[in-house]
């Protein structure tokens, strides 16, 4: 199963949590289309390839229909992706898989093509270009982007060599090798690309990330930031799915955590500081959620 689809899977169990709430969620996200459905808005209420992809998912994961017509005639305004950065062509792939197909066998190619030149010496992928070593993220984000396109990334074990580069003193794993401590997200990103690569996780990680789940509730992404956020909490929970007893230990304490960044808006708050809504931050809440009522 692609790293897309076992996402989605989870977050179509989030309305067992949110129960009559969830109409309040699908409402804020057909909010949030550009005008005539071309897309879903940033926080700058621009339309973007990045915000659109958890807007599709967002909506399908509700069982809500995403208007497809309108936002396949804006997607194909982007052709192979010519012009995109690492990211967008991602997203782009992304958005193409989510509303089945889309893009000719030749334009998956280019699109392909086009992710290679973002690959790094080491044989990872960096989602800034002209880097010598991969990153976790860009990492991740390549393997999700071929398997949305139905390929394999040529040479997929040097990626795994990237990732042991990675690796940091403290069990988890960094976005830049050298460092001496982990960070929340890298080490979730790893430890799904381990699973999807059908690779054992090394034990040390798993430990870690529970270590970053604070007594209140959520997590934090580096050790000792002042305070957690929805995205390391959501990621965190995605990469602890198979360590059922793991999620177990952070359950009630996590839901309390989400509870605390819901707004009567329909979308959930990235943190304690942040006020502003949008269909990402909606989107993981949706993945925690998910992942918190199996």
């Amino acid at each position: 199963m692609s790293f897309r689809l076992e996402m989605l899977q989870v977050a179509r169990v989030a309305p067992k949590l949110l129960g009559d709430s969830a109409d309040l969620v699908s409402d804020f996200l057909l909010s949030r289309l550009a005008p005539g459905g071309r897309g879903f808005l940033d926080r700058a209420d621009r339309p973007d390839l990045y915000y659109t992809v958890f807007g599709i998912e967002g909506l399908m994961a509700l069982q809500k229909e995403p208007p497809r017509d309108s936002l396949r005639h804006w997607l194909a305004t982007f052709g192979d992706g010519e012009g995109l950065d690492f990211v967008h062509l991602s997203c782009l792939a992304r958005c193409w898989a989510s509303l089945g197909g889309g893009l000719s066998e030749a334009q998956k190619q280019s699109l392909a093509g086009r992710l290679e030149a973002w690959r790094t010496p080491d044989g990872g992928y960096h989602q800034a270009a002209g880097r010598r070593n991969g990153s976790a993220y860009g990492c991740l984000i390549a393997f999700g982007a071929y398997q949305d396109l139905g390929m394999l990334p040529p040479d997929p074990m040097s990626i795994a060599r990237c990732m042991d580069s990675l690796e940091t003193p403290d069990g988890a794993w960094s976005n830049e090798p050298g460092l001496t401590l982990g960070s929340t997200t890298a080490t979730s990103a790893m430890l799904s690309l381990y699973r999807n690569m059908q690779l054992p996780p090394p034990p040390a990680a798993v430990d870690w990330l529970l270590r970053q789940c604070l007594p209140e509730g959520g997590f934090l992404a580096v050790p000792g930031a002042p305070i957690p956020d929805l995205l390391s909490t959501a990621v965190a929970l995605h990469a602890l799915a198979n360590h059922a007893e793991a999620i177990e230990k952070v359950r009630e304490r996590c839901l309390d955590f989400i509870d605390s960044l819901w707004s009567a808006a329909g979308g959930f708050h990235g943190n304690w500081t942040d006020d502003t809504l949008d269909p990402e931050y909606t989107y993981y809440g949706l993945l925690a959620l998910g992942h918190l009522a199996l």
